[in-house]
């Protein structure tokens, strides 16, 4: 790795010489860390992956260092995520509460968000969101793998979103876009865009983001910022202007592990409140660079009307018509689901043309906004009936209590491949939640011997 002269002389002014020797050192000799978490909200732990793990990241729950098989059962069917193990400790500092409002402003795609959702046990409410359409795709993919059903995933900017939802979120992380220092080993080509006036660009454009994050935080919130940089203009910089912008903020202690760095308030302007903030630099933390500060907005934490989003939701109301599910329609899904998953609590229904969707409690109006997921996707609207999606049989973890089928790893390789399967035994005609060793994989249908595959054609390996 080459790193620029430029960004080597910068680290050598701030550091010293010695640490920055370390430091530049650990960036061009040093290997990449990997790592994976495990899903809490399955119905059992990935043993398959966690046996080739390395170890487990401090602090984090259910984090391992170790790869993972993109194509095994433990990945495709969500009970392991791939992430970075520095970045597994942002969503661990922004610590959701099951039942809060919560947002992730930068979300894709999607580490951090299905790890919120996890620590929040699905409840509540968690707003995904993502500027750029083609990544806010892979986010709503990511977060249906995990089984996430309290989660809305939106592709809008901050500044729309700020005006939907006023002193609305119980806590909110804006993980930055940013100059990407600390992704130099993981990602080298990201060389080729640093130049000595990009972190000063980056730090502008989340001033503006932080702005409208704040605008969106309840009295009483709390706002975790984060970026996998090492540049002081994105990182001190950025926190010391929140707090001479919004004297109601507060910077929170965050507990450290072996390896974490303080942040340095000699790098912005010298506010002793700066070294509560997390450095992780890869010649002290194993993984790569990230800085993570937590501040909490004084107030009384009560509930707010959100007056704004009230007249939108009635000016909206027309153009939503077409999302009502009708009498026919919820019967539809309710004779399926009594006779398939008959414990399952569906909550609002919406539709999106023939897409119908459980929507989470606390969301209020999407009317205006650009949504790619308004909630879990239950399943298709045919005529006279209705055909269930990948992303309900993934949501599910009680599948020993609902009509189930359990197949072979084999049969499970043909499954993901879209062949039928051949099975033995006498079993009714219908649908069944199939599972491959223990694991909810997606819904076939059983005619005779034969259970005709669903697996959507676009995944299918």
């Amino acid at each position: 790795m080459n790193l620029p002269t430029a960004f080597v002389e910068k680290y050598q002014r701030l550091m010293g010489a010695a640490e920055a020797g370390q430091f530049i050192a650990a960036l061009e000799d040093g290997q990449p860390v990997s790592g994976f978490r495990a899903n809490p909200l399955k119905p059992g732990m990935p043993q398959a992956t966690i046996k080739a793990a390395t170890g487990q990241v401090p602090g984090v729950a259910s984090g391992y260092y170790g790869q993972v098989d993109g194509k095994s059962v433990d990945h495709v069917t969500g009970w392991v995520y791939s992430q970075e193990p520095s970045a597994m400790n942002v969503a661990t500092a922004l610590a959701p509460q099951p039942g809060e409002r919560v947002l992730d402003l930068c979300a894709a795609p999607g580490g951090k968000s299905t790890q919120l959702v996890a620590m929040m046990k699905n409840q509540g409410l968690l707003v995904a969101n993502e500027i750029f359409t083609k990544r806010a795709k892979v986010l709503a993919e990511n977060l249906e793998r995990w089984g996430a059903t309290n989660a809305v995933v939106v592709n809008e900017s901050p500044a729309t979103l700020e005006q939907q939802f006023p002193q609305f979120f119980d806590r909110i992380l804006v993980d930055a876009p940013c100059s990407g220092e600390g992704m130099f080993r993981k990602d080298p080509a990201g060389i080729q865009y640093w130049n000595p006036d990009y972190p000063r660009e980056c730090a502008n454009r989340q001033q503006q983001i932080l702005k409208s994050a704040m605008k969106m935080l309840k009295p009483g919130g709390t706002l975790v910022y984060s970026t996998c940089t090492f540049a002081p203009e994105e990182d001190e910089q950025n926190a010391a202007w929140l707090l001479r912008e919004y004297p109601d903020l507060q910077i929170c202690e965050l507990p450290q592990q072996d390896g974490m760095d303080t942040g340095r308030p000699q790098w912005a302007d010298g506010n002793p409140q700066l070294a509560k903030a997390i450095r992780l630099f890869p010649h002290h933390y194993h993984g790569e660079g990230h800085f993570i500060v937590k501040f909490r907005l004084a107030g009384d934490d009560q509930p707010t009307v959100n007056t704004r989003a009230k007249k939108r939701k009635k000016k909206g109301r027309k153009r939503q018509n077409d999302n009502v599910v009708s009498k026919k329609e919820v019967a539809e899904w309710e004779s399926w689901a009594r006779a398939v998953i008959p414990d399952f609590a569906a909550g609002k229904l919406i539709k999106f043309g023939e897409q119908l969707y459980s929507i989470p409690d606390g969301i209020g109006s999407l009317a205006g906004l650009h949504v790619m997921r308004p909630g879990l996707h239950l399943g298709t609207l045919k005529k006279n009936r209705f055909e269930p999606s990948l992303a309900l049989a993934l949501s599910l973890s009680k599948y020993d209590q609902y009509r189930s089928l359990d197949i072979t790893h084999d049969q499970w390789r043909q499954y993901v491949h879209g062949d039928t399967l051949t099975v033995s035994g006498s079993h009714d005609n219908g649908w069944y939640l199939l599972v491959a060793e223990g694991h909810p994989c997606g819904f076939g249908k059983l005619v005779g011997q034969t259970v005709k595959n669903f697996f959507p054609k676009g995944l299918r390996f």
